[in-house]
């Protein structure tokens, strides 16, 4: 008996339609795919060295001594010779130290505290003395921040060794020496975060290398881009009567945005799986790192649902873009620009570490803001689900927001 299509029947025609749509826009496929491959390529081998923590000769530091000791200005001397930071001399007190740490002009303030020189010469050890505190600015990495302690220590023990055998005298031999008064027993060596009035916000615990800023960033970007070849192709079926006409076959308008959302969602999942390709294999051919994925079912599912998330964010942001202007011209303009200010709010062109605080309170506004957190959970700390559903559930929402939206401007 013949009759109207049943639903399913027509989402496929609608799901074919626009996948062959698709597959004909060739300049459309180099944007969503060739783009992204070549700034993840590029970003990473060009940001290589800013994103290893090791020399930062832009970083200083400077020794609040509190002893006065021979000892404490060998000590100053010695880290002065090999320290790969800017030495900046020595404070007169404590409070000066904290002051130039809280206001940026140093990286670290080390405090060597009173009877440093005595204890150096003690053969019981520096249990329960006062240890050497290091004040550090909280957004300095972690990992910069720990070579220099180890650094101190370093010299601290090698201090203490020149020290006894000053005090005891060439009599003894070295190797009963170091038995006697345990040189491998560094001095302690704490660290104290100094935050300015202000608050500034500590960067993430774990700082990503440049190929794990680079692929969840331009993956997100590219993402955002089906944009361009969705609005277009919404915007001429409704300048040639298409909508219309599937109108008066009592197509549901609903059934028409699901055919166009599939096709789009499957090309966002393939740019997820072609971009860490690249991270993974393209890039350390070039010279760069290899990008590592997390272990473990509940991390690589935690990555699918942030991709699908971002997924349903993009479309419905092309949705809303297509519903808003009257040109594909237009539309081009418009959500080009609307990603590219997306991007560089969000963390994408500039790593959020890298920003003023300020800035980073203001990435929040960014969709793509929301997607890098995201990814950066699974991929530098290990999260399942759980961790990136705060994430995800915002994006989502964004999501719904503009197709509602979207729906709306349409009338229908």
């Amino acid at each position: 008996m013949a009759g109207a299509p049943l639903p399913l029947t027509r989402l496929r025609a609608l799901w074919r339609k626009e996948t062959l749509t698709l597959l004909r826009d060739r300049h459309a496929l180099a944007a969503l795919f060739l783009m992204p491959a070549i700034f993840i390529l590029v970003m990473s081998l060009a940001l290589r060295d800013a994103f290893v923590p090791g020399v930062q000769s832009e970083l200083a530091y400077a020794v609040v001594d509190l002893d006065r000791s021979p000892a404490s200005q060998e000590l100053v001397e010695r880290l002065d010779r090999i320290a790969v930071l800017r030495a900046q001399g020595v404070l007169d007190n404590e409070a000066a130290g904290r002051g130039a740490v809280a206001d940026g002009r140093l990286a670290f303030a080390l405090v060597v505290p009173a009877g440093f020189g005595e204890r150096l010469a003690a053969r019981q050890g520096d249990e329960g003395a006062p240890p050497l505190r290091v004040l550090a600015d909280p957004t300095v990495p972690r990992a910069v921040q720990s070579g220099f302690e180890q650094q101190v220590a370093a010299e601290a023990a090698r201090l203490r060794v020149l020290t006894l055998l000053d005090g005891l005298g060439r009599k003894l031999m070295v190797p009963e020496l170091r038995r006697q008064v345990g040189i491998d027993a560094s001095p302690r060596v704490i660290s104290e975060a100094v935050r300015s009035d202000a608050g500034a916000a500590a960067p993430p615990a774990v700082v990503p290398s440049s190929v794990q800023q680079s692929v969840p960033a331009w993956l997100i970007f590219s993402m955002f881009f089906v944009v361009v070849p969705l609005s277009a192709v919404f915007i001429a079926e409704r300048q040639q009567g298409t909508l219309q006409r599937l109108a008066t076959q009592q197509v549901p308008f609903g059934l028409v945005l699901a055919g166009k959302l599939l096709p789009y969602f499957v090309v966002n999942q393939v740019q997820a799986v072609v971009m860490v390709m690249v991270g993974r294999w393209l890039v350390p051919l070039a010279g760069g790192e290899a990008l590592t994925l997390p272990a473990g079912a509940a991390s690589l599912v935690a990555l699918w649902l942030m991709a699908a998330a971002v997924s349903v964010a993009a479309v419905a942001w092309a949705l809303l873009i297509a519903s808003l202007t009257r040109s594909s011209e237009q539309a081009t303009i418009v959500g080009g620009v609307g990603n590219i200010l997306m991007g560089a709010l969000g963390g994408i062109m500039v790593p959020k570490f890298l920003m003023p605080p300020e800035m980073q309170t203001l990435t929040q506004l960014s969709p793509m803001a929301w997607a890098l957190d995201g990814f950066h959970r699974v991929m530098l700390l290990g999260d399942g689900v759980a961790g990136i559903l705060p994430q995800a559930a915002t994006l989502l929402c964004f999501g719904l927001a503009a197709l509602a939206a979207a729906i709306l401007r349409t009338g229908r």
